[in-house]
């Protein structure tokens, strides 16, 4: 054999050698995020005027921080809550109020970081303004964390009322002193809400719906909140003024896990 062709089939060995070690190594592939079912859509599609503040992609929430799984400020629901909302937000506007929306459809990952945070008893960054009378070894037991949301279901809403014309709320600034989330409407966190007597997320007993210690104006904000929602399909948790859960629910026995995300509900539509 000359030498040309000696060095040629070396060559060939080695390309041969290469090929093979190349279709034995596995391919690293980004594992797809789920999308949402069609049954799904964004609440801006359906009933656009509702206010969305959207608290978990942000700092300030009782975690202190953006919690996993809200990459954008999106309220997302089945479309028969959706729907419902709608209905709802068109009987307030003719009394001069509108919806605001806090949390909405709530991925399992998010669940899962609020579980982690309630184990890491040091972390009381938001102490002082959404449990100053809980201590935080007690979340689990009282109800206030737990492993599975009916907001993952996607049906399930946090909502407040809001008088229009509606104030802007000013930015929350990471670090600044906190105010007790059941302190006076003029001390605490100045959200444009009707006052209900406690702020959002409150894990306070003060946050019972029919919690004998409000004032009548509390009482009457809290109940046209429920009235108004109740006439559509909404039945409230009674620990929690701001939480209502659509019946009868779509999805009452799936926790979905997709993103809260424009792309997991993109090309889906009202019906």
């Amino acid at each position: 054999m000359t030498r040309l062709g000696s060095a040629f089939r070396a060559l060939t060995v080695a390309a041969a050698g290469l090929l093979a070690v190349s279709a034995a190594a596995p391919v690293a592939r980004a594992t797809p995020e789920p999308k949402a079912p069609r049954e799904f859509v964004s609440l801006r599609t359906v009933a656009p005027t509702i206010i969305q503040e959207m608290r978990y992609t942000t700092d300030h929430n009782f975690v202190g921080e953006p919690v996993d799984g809200y990459r954008q400020p999106l309220c997302i629901l089945t479309r028969p809550a959706a729907e419902a909302l709608g209905r709802a937000q068109s009987q307030l506007l003719r009394q001069g109020y509108s919806l605001k929306v806090y949390d909405c459809y709530r991925p399992q990952r998010a669940v899962d970081h609020f579980v982690r945070w309630a184990r890491d008893l040091d972390d009381e960054t938001m102490k002082q303004e959404f449990y100053p009378r809980v201590d935080k070894s007690r979340l689990f037991a009282d109800g206030y964390i737990a492993e599975k949301s009916g907001h993952s279901r996607g049906s399930t809403v946090d909502l407040t009322i809001v008088r229009l014309p509606a104030e802007p709320t000013r930015e929350y600034v990471p670090g600044e002193p906190l105010t007790a989330c059941y302190a006076p409407v003029s001390e605490r966190f100045p959200d444009n809400s009707a006052d209900m007597g406690t702020g959002y997320d409150c894990f306070d007993t003060l946050s019972h719906t029919d919690d004998p210690r409000i004032t009548a104006a509390q009482r009457a904000n809290r109940q046209l909140l429920r009235g108004t929602l109740a006439a559509q399909g909404f039945v409230n948790l009674p620990e929690e003024w701001w939480h209502f859960t659509y019946k009868p629910e779509p999805f009452p026995d799936t926790y979905f896990d997709f993103p809260v995300a424009r792309r997991s509900v993109a090309g889906h539509r009202a019906g």
